[in-house]
């Protein structure tokens, strides 16, 4: 299974600060050293330019995000400290998203170690999210007429009201999210369609909700391309998940996914979105579920997906 790294989607920051960068290259060597992924199969993105940026951001974002001049507010909200290696880093891991895309279009599945970072909203980040690379990605295959109807699967335990709102009057993109009813963001957005689980819901509970949304989700977007959020913070745990799921269901969550749209016959693209284990390598280790699913249920069968 093909997938984008780059070693630069982790960057430095101050002690302390809650995101785990660490996750990024710790996936990777797991993945390496567990033969999910060959050396051969990792592809390194360059810094997506600003014309694809453009498909979705403002310019003043951008020029403020190109030089540093987000205000004190607008990086608060963003929740990740401004930096020359950050601004690379967001460019990178949309590129990531995109040459994953373009892989999953021949292969079948294909992955991103980075992206979803579905809290990027056109003019300002938040929730530790800078770009929009889900977004950015849809536009630019659709310009290019790669793909048409696509599906946002979104798991992870945050709403992505970012991509919600991006795409709440394209018929085009339907958007699916399984989140946490009382988490961040306190105002959530219009997906296409919204499940939102209580605080403390766990296996049962949220693998029922999924097998019936995952369904009418496919059946009413009739899609021909899916992106999938496997945020790993619906596991117990968590730091910000506030739901019990155990690590076994993760795995029969993204095993969910991963055989329904196989047999729907469509392309899927992996993306890591949230993770706030106890651990950067613990939360590492969750996140390469979805990629050692994937492996089972596509590695050994005929990518018909990619015939589409």
């Amino acid at each position: 299974m093909r997938v984008s790294y780059h070693p630069d989607y982790f960057v430095e920051l101050p002690e302390g600060h809650p995101f785990p960068m660490a996750k990024f290259p710790g996936l990777h060597d797991i993945l390496i050293a567990d033969g999910v992924v060959t050396r051969r199969e990792i592809v390194r993105p360059v810094e997506a330019g600003l014309d694809l940026l453009r498909l979705v951001h403002t310019d003043e974002y951008l020029w403020k995000l190109a030089t540093g001049n987000l205000t004190p507010a607008e990086e608060r909200r963003l929740g990740i400290p401004w930096s020359e290696s950050l601004w690379r880093r967001s460019r990178l891991a949309v590129s990531g998203t995109i040459n994953a895309a373009l892989m999953a279009l021949v292969d079948g599945c294909a992955g991103n170690l980075g992206g979803g970072t579905h809290h990027a909203f056109p003019d300002h980040g938040q929730g530790f999210c800078v770009l929009n690379d889900v977004a950015v990605c849809v536009r630019h295959l659709r310009r290019g007429g790669r793909i048409g109807r696509t599906l946002v699967v979104d798991l992870d335990v945050h709403q992505g009201n970012g991509t919600a709102a991006i795409f709440e009057h394209d018929p085009d993109v339907y958007t699916l999210s399984i989140h946490g009813e009382k988490n961040f963001p306190a105002r959530k957005a219009r997906s296409s369609l919204d499940v939102a689980l209580p605080c403390g819901a766990g296996d049962d509970q949220y693998l029922e909700a999924l097998g019936s949304a995952l369904p009418r989700a496919l059946a009413e977007s009739r899609p021909d391309f899916v992106f999938y959020l496997a945020g790993v913070d619906p596991v117990e745990g968590d730091r910000y998940g506030r739901m019990t799921m155990s690590p076994a269901g993760l795995g029969h969550r993204d095993r969910l996914v991963l055989e329904t749209v196989w047999m729907a016959g469509l392309p899927i693209v992996l993306l890591l979105a949230g993770g706030y284990a106890a651990t950067p390598g613990y939360t590492a280790e969750l996140h390469s579920t979805v990629f050692r699913q994937a492996a089972r249920v596509f590695r050994d069968r005929p990518a018909h997906a990619a015939s589409g």
